[in-house]
C-alpha cells in the first residue's frame, strides 16, 4: 500500500475489485472510534437499492480481503450497509451524483444571511463550492464553510390521500 494513505482509503483500494465483482459501488469507506471501540463502516450502493443480504454477501467476501492484507492492527468491527435514502456527501463523486437531488448544507458558522442550513437543489459542485436553488436563488457556498452535506427525501411525497404510506 501507498505510505501516507489512510486506512480507510487502504482498505477501499484492497476491497474496490471484489466490491466492484459481485456487482456494487463502494459507496463510503469510514474507520471511526466511538467511544472505546473502533469501527470499520463500509457503505455500498448498486443501481437496484441494496438490502441486508447484499450486505451480507459483500461482508463475507471482503472479509478473508482485509484478514489477509492486515491494514488494521487493533480489534475493530465491521459494518456493511447501504447509504440509506439521506445519504452523506463527503466526497466528490458524492456531490457528482446528487446534483439535482434536494440537499440540505449545513455550515459551520452562521454567514452572511444569517443562516446556518441551505435546502434546496443541488446545483453544481467543483470541489471549491456548492451551489443550490433555494427559493428560486441560486447560492453558492464555499466547500470549507459546509459542516455536514446530504440529501433529502421527501417522505410526504408517498402519502396518499387518506394518509397512508405508499409503498
Amino acid at each position: 500500500m501507498a505510505k501516507g494513505m489512510g486506512i480507510a482509503e487502504r482498505v477501499e483500494t484492497l476491497i474496490a475489485p471484489c466490491v466492484a465483482a459481485l456487482g456494487y459501488r463502494i459507496w463510503d469507506v469510514e474507520y471511526v472510534k466511538e467511544g472505546a471501540e473502533w469501527y470499520l463502516r463500509i457503505t455500498i450502493d448498486s443501481d437496484e437499492g441494496i438490502g441486508i443480504d447484499d450486505c451480507e454477501k459483500v461482508s463475507k467476501a471482503i472479509t478473508p480481503v482485509i484478514d489477509e492484507a492486515d491494514p488494521i492492527e487493533d480489534f475493530y468491527y465491521l459494518e456493511v450497509s447501504s447509504p440509506g435514502i439521506e445519504r452523506v456527501l463527503r466526497k466528490p463523486a458524492h456531490f457528482a451524483a446528487s446534483i439535482g437531488s434536494e440537499v440540505e448544507l449545513r455550515l459551520y458558522a452562521p454567514d452572511e444571511r444569517k443562516r446556518k442550513a441551505y435546502t434546496g437543489t443541488l446545483l453544481s459542485y467543483d470541489g471549491k463550492a456548492a451551489a443550490v436553488c433555494c427559493g428560486g436563488e441560486e447560492i453558492a457556498i464555499p466547500c470549507e464553510k459546509i459542516s455536514k452535506a446530504q440529501t433529502v427525501y421527501d417522505f410526504s411525497k408517498n402519502i396518499n390521500k387518506e394518509g397512508k404510506s405508499e409503498t
